[in-house]
C-alpha cells in the first residue's frame, strides 16, 4: 500500500536536525534506502513519494522495531522467570514417588 494512500487523522509538527534532513533526503532519493524502508514499513515508496509519505514510512518502521523489541524483552523475561530445566529435574528426583507409600 502506498504510504500516501492511507487515511490520516492528524498531522503533527516534527522538529528535524540538519542530520535528520540529510537522512530524510537519502531515504527519499536513494533507491536502495527507499526499497529497504518500504520493506521495513510494509508499504510502497517510489521516487515520486512525498516527503510526508517517506516520513510516515520511517515512523511505521520505527514503531514496528519498538514492538518487536518489546516482544523480545517480554519473552526473555518469561524465560528468565521459569526455573531452569536442570533445577526442575533435581527437585523431581528428590521427591518421593507417589507409589512409595503403597503397602
Amino acid at each position: 500500500m502506498e504510504a500516501t494512500a492511507r487515511s490520516t487523522t492528524s498531522r503533527k509538527s516534527l522538529p528535524l536536525t540538519p542530520r535528520d534532513l540529510r537522512d530524510l533526503t537519502a531515504m527519499r532519493e536513494s533507491p536502495v534506502h527507499r526499497a529497504v524502508l518500504a520493506e521495513l514499513a510494509d508499504t510502497s515508496l517510489s521516487e515520486t513519494s512525498s516527503e510526508a509519505a517517506v516520513l510516515h514510512a520511517i515512523w511505521e518502521a520505527g514503531v514496528q522495531a519498538v514492538r518487536e523489541r518489546v516482544e523480545e524483552t517480554g519473552y526473555a523475561q518469561m524465560a528468565a522467570d521459569r526455573e531452569p530445566a536442570a533445577e526442575r529435574k533435581a527437585v523431581a528426583r528428590r521427591r518421593r514417588p507417589t507409589w512409595a507409600d503403597e503397602s
